[in-house]
């Protein structure tokens, strides 16, 4: 039988067909095992976060000048996410990776990567406050910096009325000192502010001395409402050449502005301290607390009142008056008052 030369012989392609089963079955293999690390990946990504190593939320600080690898590295050491590598290459593929913020971040335990990329990303740090209640003294200010146990570093009692009483927003590791200086820089600008628009006939010379009465204002009250009224009064008392007679100066100058733990008693009023403005004319030495802005106010821009004297209601608020007489009237009745609940007391006992 004659075969013909251009008729292949049997079995010539298997090596062919052979070699493309096999480069398919490769391809196959690794398209399934791509499909396989993306829905890893996927998983990991947004899938549930490490544990926390103690209690339900992770908190960490990334510094400012931090690179992503350092970012990365920190949030894996303190159990935020599980995978360094997994994160950086989520953080530049999504975009992120040019938008990440320093700061203090909280995580709640087994967060997803999503969601810590997402955090950082749009800048959701921790915030914490600082607040300086209105008429606390310098040195309670420094306690109060002190117990904010996320600042650092010490800070110097101020001058007594060198600080503006707010709430200041820092952050995790800032200086004591530097805070307060911030404070400080918050009064002087506020005091500028107030004294250049000040009432023409103030008797100041200088603009500490409107932050002096301020903080004997902010002392004598609680009510804003009165703060003009008080500041009115004392700077009327001033012009006259009468003396302040202010029961919180004089205990400034027995306690330095701590609680008596009782009405003041006469000895007392006769203590021969430059605090005791019922001894002493004109304003005392320095400020004996720190005045918020309302009594900053007040003492620069008081309405014209013809008052002279003011004592307790009863109420929590204060009666005014422009004479000693009319005074005298309501301070006996301020008197029958204190008797009437001192008697409802010891009935209660």
């Amino acid at each position: 039988m004659i075969r013909s030369v251009l008729e292949p012989k049997a079995g010539a392609l298997a090596p062919a067909r052979r070699y493309l089963v096999m480069s398919l079955a490769a391809l196959a293999v690794f398209a399934a095992a791509v499909v396989l690390i993306g829905l890893w990946a996927f998983a990991a990504y947004e899938g549930p976060g490490p544990a926390t190593a103690r209690g339900s939320i992770s908190d960490v600080v990334l510094r400012q000048g931090a690179g992503l690898p350092e970012i990365a590295a920190t949030l894996h050491r303190g159990h935020v996410i599980s995978s360094p590598s997994l994160f950086i290459a989520a953080a530049q593929l999504t975009g992120a990776a040019r938008r990440l913020k320093a700061g203090e971040y909280a995580f709640f335990s087994r967060a997803s990567m999503a969601k810590v990329l997402a955090a950082i990303a749009n800048g959701k740090v921790v915030r914490h406050f600082v607040t300086v209640p209105e008429g606390v003294t310098s040195d309670a200010v420094i306690g109060i910096l002190m117990r904010a146990n996320f600042l650092t570093g010490a800070a110097p009692v101020p001058p007594e009325g060198a600080v503006l009483p707010e709430t200041y927003e820092v952050q995790r590791g800032e200086d004591r000192a530097q805070v307060l200086q911030r404070m400080m820089n918050a009064r002087d600008r506020l005091l500028a502010s107030l004294w250049v628009h000040r009432r023409a006939d103030l008797p100041y010379q200088m603009p500490e001395q409107a932050v002096i009465l301020a903080s004997i204002v902010e002392k004598e009250t609680a009510k804003a409402d009165e703060r003009p009224l008080i500041a009115a009064a004392f700077i009327n008392r001033l012009n006259k050449g009468m003396r302040l007679e202010s029961d919180p100066t004089t205990i400034y100058g027995l306690t330095r502005g701590a609680p008596l733990g009782h009405g003041l008693r006469v000895s007392e009023l006769a203590s021969p301290t430059p605090y005791n403005t019922y001894l002493v004319a004109g304003l005392p030495p320095t400020p004996i607390a720190n005045p918020g802005r309302a009594a900053l106010a007040a003492a620069l821009d008081p309405p014209r009142t013809q008052d002279l004297y003011f004592v307790a209601d009863g109420t929590g608020g204060h009666v005014f008056s422009t004479t000693f007489e009319a005074h005298q009237k309501n301070v006996a009745r301020w008197r029958a008052i204190e008797s009437a609940k001192a008697a409802q007391a010891r009935s209660g006992q």
